[in-house]
């Protein structure tokens, strides 16, 4: 997920667990516990991130793809971290260390925020289908949740609103609601969002306002209803993609039935259950060949048929598949690729990331990322790439593509 996500919900959680605390005698205590709980989940939030000062230790791309979600967003891994972040609070913040030697709730509520902080990371960034391995290493394979898009406004309404509504001032509430609303609009506007998406994350964000108004300095409702909104939603786009998976499996069986379907990777577009971007593999032993395809599908097409979809993340839709469309395809050598994986080191160490492999004349890409703004970041040239030294220091993931291997 992207960092303003992981730093809203972190935020909100924060406050959560300050407000689910038994008050301190002291007011100044309760202040200083109250900006420790936000400031400790919110760091606990984006902690793991920090693998990306790994990413210069292999050679590119492969640091990016291989360290990034790597050990930091690992449950065992976790342990370490959060001890180092509690370490830095207790040395750097004098006013920190003082509470938490004299208040046992702050205590309790430090190692809370900081728990919950990891876990939210973890378990968010293995909602969309970049995936993340958070057993390694008692289990090296890749979990993809293929439900939520990488840049997710529900979350940022679920985590905003509710802080948003807490100051006192109305001025400081209005400020930061106009502009989260004003964002909202401008990508509405610019293709991203749907209008029904708009129409109802601002109805979601009114409703925890109301909430948040009526409950006051330490009511919990907001929160609460905020958390169990973006829940919500996730659960809604697990169906979703249970569905689009099986949409798709069924137009594949149709298209080509020698061939056996392994895998379905959905991306989401963002706040819309419906509009759907596919890539599949598909493997056929006999022919000695895999497949790639790349499309969209819509899994409620009377509804919001593809090319209604919004326009900046649509991929080819017309008026005449309102459902499903193919906009790739690829057949591969099975014998090119495994040769590959046997004498390219280089390519060995890519295929511990790749999930949809796509091989070129030069090079190899990773067909899920094919349309980021900057290029597909994931492409590793192959021809001079054969005979270099190989790369030290090569995560022990599991092959995410090991059924063609």
């Amino acid at each position: 997920m992207d960092n303003l996500s992981h730093s809203l919900v972190g935020l909100a959680v924060g406050e959560l667990v300050q407000r689910s605390l038994p008050a301190e005698a002291d007011p100044d205590r309760q202040r200083t516990r109250r900006r420790l709980m936000l400031v400790s989940c919110w760091a606990a939030s984006n902690f793991p991130d920090l693998d990306l000062v790994l990413s210069g230790n292999l050679p590119s791309p492969l640091g990016y793809l291989l360290h990034h979600r790597g050990h930091t967003h690992t449950l065992l891994f976790g342990i370490p971290q959060a001890l180092l972040l509690i370490a830095l609070l207790w040395i750097l913040w004098p006013g920190a260390r003082a509470l938490l030697r004299a208040s046992k709730p702050a205590r309790a509520g430090l190692l809370a925020a900081v728990g919950a902080g990891f876990l939210l990371h973890i378990g968010m960034d293995a909602l969309n289908s970049y995936g993340v391995h958070p057993f390694y290493p008692f289990d090296a394979r890749w979990f993809y949740g293929d439900m939520v898009f990488i840049l997710e406004p529900v979350f940022w309404v679920a985590g905003a609103v509710p802080l948003a509504m807490m100051p006192g001032s109305r001025f400081w509430r209005a400020l930061p609601l106009a502009g989260l609303a004003g964002a909202l609009a401008y990508f509405t506007v610019r293709g991203y969002l749907h209008w029904a998406s708009l129409a109802a994350l601002l109805a979601f964000g009114a409703g925890l306002a109301l909430l948040q108004q009526r409950a006051g300095q330490a009511g919990r409702q907001a929160l609460c209803a905020a958390l169990l909104g973006a829940l919500g939603f996730v659960a809604v786009q697990g169906a979703a993609t249970r569905q689009g998976q099986a949409i798709v499996a069924d137009h594949l069986r149709l298209r080509d039935p020698a061939s056996t379907l392994l895998d379905t990777s959905m991306t989401a577009f963002p706040a819309n259950p419906l509009c759907w971007i596919f890539v599949s593999a598909e493997r056929n032993e006999r022919a000695g060949t895999y497949r790639l395809r790349r499309g969209m599908v819509s899994i409620a097409p009377s509804v919001l048929a593809l090319d209604a979809c919004p326009a900046a993340l649509s991929e080819g839709a017309s008026p005449r598949h309102p459902q499903l469309v193919v906009n790739w395809s690829q057949e591969t050598s099975l014998a090119r690729l495994r040769a590959l994986q046997a004498n390219n080191c280089r390519f060995d160490a890519w295929m511990r990331f790749a999930r949809m492999p796509a091989l070129g004349t030069d090079d190899a890409s990773d067909l899920r990322f094919s349309t980021t703004p900057r290029g597909n970041f994931t492409t590793l040239p192959l021809d001079r790439k054969n005979g270099q030294p190989c790369p030290a220091g090569v995560p022990g993931w599991g092959y995410p593509r090991a059924d063609l291997l």
